[in-house]
């Protein structure tokens, strides 16, 4: 090994071991942070809160590292990826160590204990969320793209219980048994613990690309169409957007009131512009397979579906579509398009599609 390659490997030794140091600062903030918050600890809130100044002190001579290391070795290819992925991740940890900060601050609010079960909520969340970043933290110092894949697809189920949160926070205002403050603490403390396991995923997204030179995956959607009989318009909706954009998520149809059998009219007009709807039979709203919560959006194409849902899940958008003429497939179909091709725009930048 040349002198070239002992300066390069030394120096990125040098760098590494920093990446380690500060994402255990950031995981040990995080977990000081929940602990303060359920144990109502004001000694350990404060000390989390003031040692969050020298991590920002360790990010940014981390951030000047990587800045030299460019300077000095102009490289490329993969120790490119690597340091470009390290400078993201200094950026991420910083961001975590800011999150950490505001959920000490948010248990020095607090006036009493959390309501039970709210306190186990905070614990299983804490936990979960410190789990993922540290096991992201080491498919990221492994190197080890299928691991942070893996970890990546694990961040699925935390959207129940910060919806379960939500309410449960939600009746406690209604029934006036904790301070508001209070209950805007205990929701900051959950918001920014979701906001963990989000830079989590991003950890390992960097973690890919260092390893692969794999960019971020684009998002996708689930969306769900609802109308009445379930047996025009949405059916219609549901079988274009797949047609239209495969790529963008999944795509599915329901009614409140869902009939027997589809419209003939729609199955006749689905075959002029290459859509099969022949064996599709009405779904019921209150029959589906998967939770309201499993929707990035639902869909309203009739103008009724509020009446049939109690609760909007917190991360699940309505959306309501008045269209004219539903019962005239043909004039339903061209406002689909336009109004699909809006949406895509807006979600995925998407230009209009042509079909």
């Amino acid at each position: 090994m040349g002198v070239y390659e002992e300066r390069l490997q030394k120096d990125l030794k040098r760098i590494a071991k920093r990446v380690r140091k500060m994402g255990k600062a950031v995981t040990a903030s995080v977990e000081n942070s929940v602990e303060a918050a359920l144990k109502r600890d004001t000694e350990l809130a404060t000390e989390t809160i003031l040692g969050d100044l020298p991590m920002n002190r360790l990010s940014q001579e981390l951030d000047h590292r990587c800045h030299v290391f460019v300077a000095r070795h102009l490289p490329s290819a993969g120790h490119l990826r690597y340091i470009s992925a390290v400078m993201r991740l200094n950026q991420t940890l910083e961001r975590i160590g800011d999150y950490a900060e505001t959920i000490s601050r948010a248990a020095l609010s607090l006036s009493g204990p959390a309501p039970e079960s709210t306190q186990r909520d905070i614990e299983l969340m804490g936990e979960y969320a410190t789990k993922t970043l540290r096991r992201a933290m080491r498919a990221f110092q492994d190197g080890d793209a299928d691991e942070a894949k893996a970890t990546h697809q694990s961040v699925s189920s935390y959207g129940t219980i910060f919806d379960k949160v939500f309410f449960d926070l939600v009746r406690e205002g209604e029934e006036h048994t904790r301070p508001v403050e209070d209950l805007f603490g205990l929701m900051a403390i959950f918001n920014r613990l979701e906001r963990v396991l989000h830079q989590a995923k991003n950890i390992c997204q960097q973690t890919v690309f260092a390893v692969t030179g794999e960019g971020k995956p684009e998002k996708t959607f689930d969306i769900l169409f609802v109308d009445s009989r379930n047996a025009g318009a949405s059916v219609l909706a549901e079988h274009f957007a797949r047609k239209a954009y495969p790529e963008a998520g999944t795509f599915e149809s329901a009614g409140w009131d869902a009939v027997e059998a589809l419209d003939p009219k729609f199955i006749e007009f689905g075959q002029t512009v290459g859509l099969d709807l022949v064996n599709e039979e009405p779904r019921q709203f209150g029959g589906r397979r998967r939770e309201l919560r499993e929707y990035d959006l639902i869909i309203d194409l009739a103008g009724g579906v509020r009446e049939h849902v109690t609760k909007v899940p917190f991360h699940t958008t309505l959306l309501s579509w008045q269209l004219d003429d539903r019962d005239e497939p043909e004039t339903v179909y061209g406002q689909l398009v336009e109004r699909m091709a809006d949406l895509m725009h807006i979600l995925r930048g998407d230009e209009e599609d042509e079909t």
